[in-house]
């Protein structure tokens, strides 16, 4: 058992010094500002050795001698300033460049880790949190960035300075040098036993920070539902028990970072101590004993300082920690080696025998379909069924786990993703606007766009007239995902965004089923707009507004049930009027 326990130290101990070099190795484009803040901190550390050495010179001039010339007392006393002045200038630019080199690698994370997160599948998405994810990339590199900070600054600094006055001890008195440094390595005890719970505890409290505001998001982002269900008693009930369990946490870690200092002072008294019994026997004068205590001060602060690093990098690597598992997250959809760009028009879509599954899960089996330029397929099925997932393979969302898919015969795995997507324009039931202008919203995946190019686009989308109504026009901003607009006008704005991408398929994923007459009216005009002349994709529960459509496939379980025009699956008699049956049985029609 004592063994298995030694080699789950000594696995955490290796783990955490991996942390630490992979964290510490985002330095490397900055070592040149790094080497001029470590110079500039061996300047500081030799100042503050400088200071003592003057105090010692100006204090034998003034008091080892019974008569002194006010000038010499002057010219020893201005060597003191001199040397503070060395020691300001070593302290501002090391910790200035450092805390620069410091920042910098913080900000390099963050943008690391946000372009991962732009690069993983929807697959990743699906089995992570939200609150989490902002958590981490938030809150965890706000830990980090202190560790990188002020921890690079300390380590370059204190240690010389550690060093310079030890050296300085030993050369005013060896013997009482020895005897004051004796419980040095005591210090060392404390910072190491109460690091590993600082690191422990808060790698527990950034799980529960993560909580925390993953519950803040959902009771904002779902706030109609809360009200409407009178939950708000059972959401504040959530969020201060997660509240409670961060502030918890949070305290255990203050508890072993504050538990370090009164340690070391308390060890520093000890070696005090016997330097004034020390000093009583030998008979020291009084101004080296004054210096001699001075120096063993500034000795055991720089102690108590590396003591706090270690506490900070255990807090930090915690952090750390979680930020790399999610940078190590594997990026599931990628280019293949020597993917080439896809050149419009597209004249043909092959689902050939396409099979997809969800953690093993079988979602989609041998699809096999053939959907030519500028036909209008409707996908219909009962919940569950893989509609959507089955559009979702067009874009590369998910990779197909059997089969191909491939456009224009080339295998959509050998195409470059930004130019497969270019291709496609995608209008959902749930429109996502961003919290920007009009304009901004219209043209977003659209570079360059003009504003008379987006005006034409409100307007083939029958979003022109109330745009203008609007007190900035297409400047007005809009609020988070349109929160200012109706559910017809935000359908409307994405499909003028659809429109101003121009796309040669589209992709309509219940579109118009959450809109009121009069909205669905309005929209299915833009829509009609929009699918001229494009090869399209139609998810639709409401079979009236797909029996137009060029090939209706009906997917149960998977697998393609039936497909045909509306007439020919009516006559047929299978799935397809079954549903049908269901939506039409009380109209009459």
């Amino acid at each position: 058992m004592a063994a298995e326990q030694s080699v789950g130290k000594k696995s955490a101990s290796a783990q955490e010094w991996a942390t630490y070099r992979r964290l510490f190795a985002y330095t490397r484009p900055y070592l040149p500002r790094l080497l001029v803040g470590a110079v500039c901190g061996i300047l500081f550390a030799g100042s503050q050795m400088g200071l003592f050495l003057s105090a010692k010179g100006t204090l034998a001039q003034i008091f080892g001698h019974d008569n002194v010339s006010i000038r010499t007392a002057l010219w020893c006393a201005a060597l003191l300033p001199l040397t503070a002045i060395g020691r300001g200038i070593g302290f501002f630019a090391s910790t200035y460049l450092i805390e620069w080199v410091g920042n910098r690698v913080v900000t390099d994370i963050r943008k690391q880790t946000f372009d991962h997160l732009q690069n993983l599948s929807l697959m990743y998405f699906t089995h992570s949190r939200t609150g989490e994810l902002i958590s981490r990339t938030t809150n965890d590199s706000m830990l980090v960035q202190s560790a990188v900070s002020n921890v690079l600054g300390d380590l370059i600094r204190e240690p010389f300075t550690l060093l310079f006055m030890i050296g300085f001890v030993i050369w005013l008195d060896p013997l009482l040098a020895l005897i004051s440094l004796v419980l040095f390595p005591i210090c060392i005890i404390p910072v190491v036993l109460f690091g590993r719970r600082v690191r422990r505890s808060t790698k527990e409290g950034q799980q529960k920070l993560a909580d925390l505001v993953n519950v803040l998001q959902e009771a904002i982002a779902g706030v109609r539902i809360v009200k409407a269900f009178g939950m708000e008693h059972f959401e504040r009930k959530r969020f201060n028990e997660n509240a409670e369990g961060v502030f918890r946490r949070a305290m255990r870690v203050t508890k072993a970072r504050a538990s370090v200092d009164p340690i070391i002072v308390f060890i520093s008294v000890v070696g005090l101590a016997l330097v004034l019994v020390y000093a009583g026997w030998r008979h020291m004068p009084v101004q080296d004993f004054i210096v001699f205590g001075g120096a063993l001060v500034a000795l055991y602060d720089p102690a108590k300082k590396i003591g706090r690093v270690n506490m900070v990098v255990q807090q930090s690597s915690a952090a750390a920690d979680r930020i790399f598992e999610l940078m190590d997250s594997p990026i599931t959809v990628t280019e293949r080696p020597g993917a080439v760009e896809f050149h419009p028009p597209v004249h043909e879509i092959v689902f050939d025998k396409v099979s997809f599954a969800y953690d093993h899960t079988p979602v989609l089996r041998d699809i096999e379909l053939t959907i030519r330029a500028g036909q209008l397929v409707a996908l219909v099925g009962s919940s569950g069924s893989g509609k959507s997932t089955m559009v979702s393979l067009l874009p590369r969302f998910y990779d197909v786990t059997g089969g191909r898919l491939l456009f224009n015969g080339l295998d959509v795995c050998d195409l470059t993703l930004t130019s497969l997507r270019r291709q496609i324009g995608i209008v959902t039931q749930e429109t996502f606007l961003f919290n920007d202008t009009v304009a901004n919203n219209i043209s977003y995946g659209t570079s360059g766009a003009s504003m008379a190019d987006i005006e034409q686009a409100a307007q083939r989308a029958h979003a022109h007239d109330f745009i203008m109504q609007m007190a900035a026009g297409y400047n007005t901003l809009i609020g988070e995902r349109g929160v200012r607009l109706s559910g017809g006008q935000c359908q409307r704005l994405a499909i003028a965004r659809a429109l101003l991408r121009n796309p040669p398929v589209l992709i309509l994923d219940e579109a118009t089923s959450a809109l009121d007459t009069e909205s669905e009216r309005q929209v299915q005009a833009a829509l009609d707009e929009l699918m001229s002349g494009r090869t399209v994709f139609a998810i639709a529960h409401r079979l009236s507004t797909i029996m137009h459509a060029d090939l209706i496939v009906v997917l149960d379980k998977g697998g393609i049930a039936e497909r045909g025009t509306h007439q020919e699956l009516l006559e047929r008699g299978g799935v397809y009027k079954y549903l049908y049956d269901l939506q039409f049985k009380d109209t009459g029609d």
